[in-house]
């Protein structure tokens, strides 16, 4: 209900005015907007939000005024002793579309004060007062404009709280009078072990061969691996018995799962820097059906389905997985973090041999096994975990097969073949 309804009412007395959830979907800052974002100190918009400038529309209103002047007259010479205006008659009024060298003059001192880049300016004064130029999220880091690719999930998802240390931005909220809320007491730190317990809802890594399915690629869509679930000690000979399967291609690996065995993890690494494999961090959803379903059959052993970068999440161990990969990606809606996960000495050395530098097992040791610290793509880029700011779509995006040369992914696909899909005219 939004907080400006009749009948919604201030939370005060639960610890704070309202209760909501913030979406990006849907979501715009247009106009003089952007200069009041420029202001913040983490800025961010994400793919699904709508920021856009376009040129200063200036109005000058004319007034014509009436005075009524007190004055006497010394040596001959009026002297004025009294001014008032006493009438106001509106003259009419005009608008400029050209932002002037004083207003300009004040905009450049803003942005440069906020930390953004001249180009932001440069494409208000290029853009018409009757238009709105979008920005692209690369555009808006370019330009300082946002400080990461990130959405609004980095400054409100619900783990924020959950994070050592805790977000600025976190409150406890106080249960209502008469409710009693139990406190469980920590436990003493133990010797951190290799990491080996997996969640009751996720079962171990499963690796499905997939195919895109869209009406901007129909029929040579790219073909990826999915792998989904907790790594265990059997995944990397999972992992090595699909890729016998289909020869020398070269598939991308979209990886999904929090966690798992380190060891595991180490092994399946290695065997996919040794494939040449890229990897990304995103969910795959299979259209049609699940392939873990028993009535669920795939054409010549491939599944349809297509990646959601926004569920894609990568944690604990999985990193360790992902930094095996030749290009790794991580997008902006994705979810990477870490802790320490024991083994240092062996996973230091695996590390440096896949050239990731030395910041991440920093970052990994920083944070207790019972926690997990999210980072952002800047930091992931920063210590050598990914190799770009781009997400899965450029592995798996309905555009990738466009490109040339068209990656090794996307299988092309004879007439013959299109022709037997083809629904029968009748």
């Amino acid at each position: 209900m939004p907080a400006d309804a009749k009948d919604c009412k201030e939370n005060d007395g639960k610890g704070a005015r309202y209760f909501g959830n913030a979406h990006a979907g849907g979501a715009i800052c247009n106009s003089a907007c952007p200069l009041m974002f420029a202001g913040g100190i983490r800025r961010v918009v994400g793919q699904w939000a709508f920021l856009g400038v376009h040129q200063i529309t200036t109005t000058y209103i004319r007034t014509k005024l009436q005075y009524r002047t007190t004055y006497r007259v010394v040596g001959g010479k009026k002297k004025i002793l009294s001014k008032k205006i006493v009438g106001r008659k509106n003259a009419g009024s005009y608008k400029t579309y050209e932002m002037s060298k004083s207003v300009e003059k004040r905009l450049a001192a803003y942005l440069n004060e906020m930390g953004v880049g001249q180009a932001v300016l440069e494409t208000m004064k290029n853009t018409p007062a009757s238009s709105i130029q979008q920005l692209a999220p690369y555009d808006m880091l370019q330009a300082k404009l946002v400080t990461s690719l990130d959405a609004v999930d980095l400054l409100t998802a619900p783990t924020l709280c959950n994070t050592d240390p805790v977000a600025a931005n976190c409150r406890e909220i106080p249960a209502p009078a008469g409710d009693v809320v139990a406190y469980a007491k920590p436990a003493p730190a133990a010797p951190v072990e290799p990491e080996t317990g997996q969640r009751a809802d996720v079962g171990d890594m499963r690796f499905v061969l997939v195919r895109g399915r869209s009406f901007l690629c129909d029929p040579n869509c790219p073909e990826w691996i999915s792998a989904e679930g907790t790594i265990s000690a059997q995944t990397p000979e999972r992992l090595r018995q699909l890729l016998d399967t289909i020869g020398d291609r070269r598939l991308p690996v979209v990886i999904n799962s929090p966690g798992g065995d380190v060891l595991g993890a180490l092994a399946a690494g290695k065997l996919i820097r040794e494939r040449k494999l890229d990897v990304a961090v995103a969910r795959t959803d299979f259209i049609g059906c699940e392939p873990d379903k028993a009535d669920c059959t795939a054409e010549d052993g491939v599944h349809v389905g297509l990646t959601i970068d926004a569920s894609g999440a990568c944690g604990a161990a999985c990193p360790i997985m992902l930094a095996g990969g030749v290009r790794r990606l991580v997008g902006p809606r994705a979810q990477l973090t870490v802790h320490s996960i024991g083994l240092e000495q062996r996973v230091k050395t695996y590390l440096r041999d896949m050239a990731v530098g030395s910041g991440l097992l920093v970052a990994m040791r920083s944070v207790p096994a019972s926690r997990h610290r999210q980072l952002e793509p800047e930091m992931m880029l920063k210590v050598g975990l990914t190799t770009g700011l781009g997400s899965a779509d450029e592995f798996t995006g309905p555009t990738t097969c466009k490109s040339q040369p068209m990656p090794e992914n996307c299988r092309v696909v004879s007439t013959s073949e299109v022709q037997a899909e083809a629904p029968v005219k009748l």
